[in-house]
């Protein structure tokens, strides 16, 4: 039996979609705890000044962000270990990135099928758009 996923991505988080062999589907939603907009506490200001020096805190955003994203991915790897074949498809940047890393992964690398585009779709939008994907 072939195990057919498709994935939904974007910011926020991620929706798979497993395809049985009767045409029957399992959903999962993962949460990606991916904070977009953070305030470190103690920042007053988009910089420091001391003497002639600014300061400010983007590397720091930067990496926590990082560290998130790649939290998410190891969670969405876990799902996808046993599949045969990998669709991605999202509205976000999230997809190009999910990409490098499958692509990086010699695992995960043969069995991806396509990365699309796509707009924010409904539940029901992303079951059907999967399974058109796969019988077609």
């Amino acid at each position: 039996m072939k195990k057919n996923i498709g994935i939904w991505i974007d910011t926020k988080q991620a929706t798979i979609i497993r395809l049985s062999k009767n045409n029957e589907h399992f959903i999962k939603k993962i949460e990606s705890n991916i904070e977009t907009r953070v305030r470190v506490s103690g920042e007053s200001k988009k910089y420091g000044r001391f003497g002639g020096q600014y300061i400010t805190y983007e590397k720091n955003r930067e990496n926590k962000k990082n560290e998130q994203i790649n939290l998410f991915f190891k969670e969405l790897f876990k799902e996808i270990e046993n599949c045969d074949a990998l669709v991605i498809f999202g509205p976000a940047k999230m997809k190009k990135l999910l990409e490098k890393e499958i692509r990086n992964n010699i695992q995960f690398s043969r069995k991806l099928l396509g990365v699309h585009n796509s707009d924010i779709l409904t539940e029901n939008q992303i079951i059907a758009w999967v399974k058109d994907y796969y019988n077609s």
